[in-house]
């Protein structure tokens, strides 16, 4: 193949992949290099330029400030516990996961798909923020706070439900032990290294019984998943707190 025909069908590559991207974004990004970093997980690319993590740290902070601001105009006259607590949960790990997968970023992400402890991480809520950054260094923070409000906030993260919503799980099930004169622990049932990155497995354990488990790349989201998990075991995750039926 001759240096023109490369030209050629790297251009159409890179035309057919700003396409997908309009498809899931909702407009055809500049900088196509950023993107293809966004979508890189580092069980694919250990280099730091290679994979999403240098633009997910960035995309985590930018989200946050988006957020941040919307709550701060939205509710004028909230206190600030009440906005830190709301941002909590719109920027919930488990929240922006379900949201990058309904959003379709799964279906384009480049990561290890033979390796099954990414199935049950939340690499495509990371995925999400690393996007967020890439659209702020191509498009700027205006676009990107708009992005934002109107393919983010809008669609997915319906305030009224969020207000209501109870995301600490360990302290609704350290709740429920209370009530009931159980022992509750958390005990961290196994720790290994996969994908060059340490995975956690916390058991939640009641009465020296495991109830249930939950995997994350840090014991405090795994503790999390295992009381949700234990939550939804004793059929509590959808009291409200305070009020369970015993």
């Amino acid at each position: 193949m001759g240096i023109l025909d490369r030209i050629i069908k790297g251009d159409a590559t890179v035309a057919s992949f700003k396409r997908q991207l309009r498809n899931v974004l909702g407009f055809t990004p500049g900088k196509a290099v950023l993107y293809r970093t966004a979508l890189t997980h580092r069980s694919v690319k250990d280099g730091a330029d290679e994979n999403n993590e240098r633009l997910e740290y960035l995309g985590d902070a930018i989200l946050s400030a988006i957020i941040a601001d919307f709550l701060f105009k939205k509710y004028p006259y909230k206190e600030e516990g009440f906005l830190t607590e709301m941002r909590s949960k719109m920027v919930n790990r488990n929240q922006l996961n379900e949201i990058a997968i309904k959003m379709g970023l799964k279906k384009i992400s480049n990561y290890n798909k033979f390796d099954s402890s990414l199935k049950m991480s939340q690499i495509f809520g990371n995925t999400l923020e690393a996007i967020v950054g890439a659209i702020y260094l191509d498009k700027g923070f205006l676009k990107t706070r708009q992005w934002v409000v109107e393919r983010v906030i809008q669609p997915y993260l319906f305030l009224d439900d969020l207000e209501n919503l109870e995301i600490n799980h360990k302290n609704k099930l350290y709740g429920w032990a209370n009530k009931n004169g159980k022992n509750l622990e958390f005990e961290t049932l196994d720790e290994r290294v996969e994908g060059g990155r340490r995975l956690f497995t916390v058991g939640a354990v009641v009465d020296g019984e495991l109830l249930s488990q939950g995997k994350a790349y840090n014991k405090k989201d795994a503790s999390q998943i295992a009381a949700q998990l234990a939550l939804d075991k004793l059929g509590l995750s959808k009291l409200d707190t305070g009020d369970d039926a015993a």
